[in-house]
């Protein structure tokens, strides 16, 4: 019985398959991509990143500089995107911040709803304002004795500034009535209309009582 010998053939190689495995082996290949790879970057990293900050500095140069606050001789006093520690019966005070207000730590407490420290601290806090207002403390709004995601939030709700209206302009020597204009002034609606709640930002609006504690 004759086995025929199998026999196995090896095709040549093309050459324009071995020009590239050549190149690819040389170093060749990479040039490319790493000059997309620059070309990406300086597009999306300085060109684009340009682009928008110059356009936001035009059209939006308030809030492109942070939406800063300054005083009359020109010096920053605040942010008015960002909550900060307000002493004296004078001033409207913020929400409480896990963060003592520092922007570089900006967090909640990360407390659960059923951890008996979260409840413990509202009673104080609920305690401490309902006796700085002089009010009962079922009168304290909420967001007066809870801290915000980030705790750096400047917005109250129009009903926590309004409890504390009597004690600033007391404080102030202002009438009531202007007091409640400068809150009135201060409070924006739903975005849009639809989205989120009515809200009063208290920095702009201690920074507006300010000014119209020095107007005659």
């Amino acid at each position: 019985m004759n086995r025929s010998a199998s026999t196995s053939t090896t095709l040549p190689r093309e050459p324009k398959a071995e020009a590239r495995v050549a190149s690819l082996q040389d170093g060749a290949g990479w040039r490319p991509a790493i000059g997309l790879g620059l070309a990406t970057l300086l597009l999306a990293g300085a060109v684009y990143a340009g682009i928008a900050t110059g356009f936001a500095g035009l059209a939006y140069p308030t809030q492109a500089e942070g939406s800063l606050l300054r005083d009359g001789n020109g010096q920053v006093r605040g942010s008015a995107w960002l909550s900060q520690p307000f002493t004296g019966d004078g001033y409207f005070q913020a929400r409480p911040s896990a963060a003592n207000y520092d922007p570089m730590a900006a967090a909640g407490s990360n407390l659960a709803r059923s951890n008996p420290a979260l409840a413990e601290r509202v009673a104080a806090s609920t305690a401490a304002v309902a006796a700085r207002e002089g009010v009962a403390p079922a009168q304290v709004p909420a967001d007066l004795v809870t801290q915000s995601g980030g705790g750096l939030d400047p917005q109250l709700s129009p009903a926590a500034a309004q409890l504390q209206v009597a004690r600033v302009a007391r404080a102030r020597g202002l009438p009531v009535e202007r007091v409640q204009a400068l809150v009135q002034a201060h409070t924006e609606g739903r975005q849009w209309g639809v989205f989120g709640q009515p809200r009063v930002n208290v920095v702009t609006l201690n920074f507006a009582l300010d000014h119209a504690a020095k107007a005659p």
